[in-house]
């Protein structure tokens, strides 16, 4: 007996045909974007390799004629190079290291403590990661800087600073940056995720809350506080908004606000500016290639357990 095999609908037609062009169609625009991603930096590389005359001249693709003198004269024109460079390290270890510390302990205080207000806390927390950064700039510079109320607060005999202080300070720019809520928010997932009965066995063993967080919480978190770090390392090296507020003297600048005053001095010498913003994007690409597989698992592992 013979089967008839029904004719094939176009929609079967069609989906067939997906079938086969999907994996390639996806890889495609997956490459293209990727170009379109890497282009700006590749540009910025090319232009900052050629001459100042040749910066416009074909061709645009490949540093032809081939210089480095953009970079040395980057280094020779800015006396305080050195000095923003040291700026920004120091800044970004310090916020980075105080971050870490006290975004763990934080985490660990929702993930693990009872107190009261402990909800009301963590969701207002929550609220303040929806806050646009750009509305609390005043009140932060007012609380780091000359205070809420000018000359402080006087009760008779008595005047109670409202502020630090802190202006054309590197500590004012440190300050406000020692702990954030999307780290705190990062660790508390994770925290909830670990097995209590690690915690507890510890504690029958006459370990102490502080000697159970520092030497079993943390030594277990490691991917989760290495990521931490550098984003946190990141956003401080690049940040320029809250130190263009709160630094004044050129001797306290930061390296993206002091190559800020090199483009405003030269900027008609775009190969130059260009290989002066290199020094500052190059450090943050090496720590992103070194350590990218950090990335990926702890956001996998951050909202493991709810609640």
């Amino acid at each position: 007996m013979t089967t008839l095999s029904r004719p094939a609908s176009t929609a079967d037609r069609l989906l067939a045909i997906w079938e086969r062009i999907k994996n390639p169609l996806f890889y495609v625009i997956l490459v293209a974007w990727a170009l379109i991603c890497l282009a700006p930096l590749y540009f910025t590389l090319v232009f900052s390799l050629k001459p100042v005359a040749s910066a416009y001249k074909p061709p645009l693709f490949l540093p032809i004629p081939f210089t480095l003198e953009n970079y040395r004269d980057v280094l020779a024109a800015l006396p305080l190079f050195p000095r923003w460079i040291f700026n920004s390290v120091f800044v970004s270890l310090i916020v980075t290291g105080l971050r870490i510390l006290f975004c763990a302990m934080g985490g660990y205080a929702f993930a693990r403590l009872e107190f009261p207000g402990k909800k009301i806390f963590f969701n207002a927390m929550l609220i303040s990661m929806m806050i646009p950064g750009q509305v609390t700039l005043i009140p932060t510079f007012l609380v780091v800087g000359p205070g809420v109320i000018r000359g402080g607060l006087k009760i008779g005999d008595l005047t109670i600073p409202t502020g630090f202080g802190l202006t054309d300070n590197l500590a004012g720019v440190i300050l406000p940056g020692i702990v954030a809520a999307f780290g705190i928010f990062m660790l508390t997932q994770y925290f909830k995720s670990l097995p209590k009965e690690l915690e507890e066995a510890a504690m029958m063993d006459g370990l102490s809350r502080w000697g159970i967080f520092f030497r079993i919480v943390l030594p277990l978190s490691q991917t989760q506080l290495l990521t931490l770090a550098l984003l946190t390392f990141q956003g401080e090296w690049n940040a320029f908004m809250w130190p263009l507020i709160i630094l004044r003297t050129p001797e306290n600048f930061t390296l993206p606000l002091g190559l800020n005053w090199f483009r405003g001095e030269y900027y008609t010498l775009i190969s130059k500016v260009l290989a002066g913003s290199l020094f500052n994007t190059l450090p943050i690409l090496v720590l992103f290639f070194l350590f990218q597989r950090y990335f990926v698992q702890s956001i996998a592992g951050t909202g493991m357990k709810e609640g």
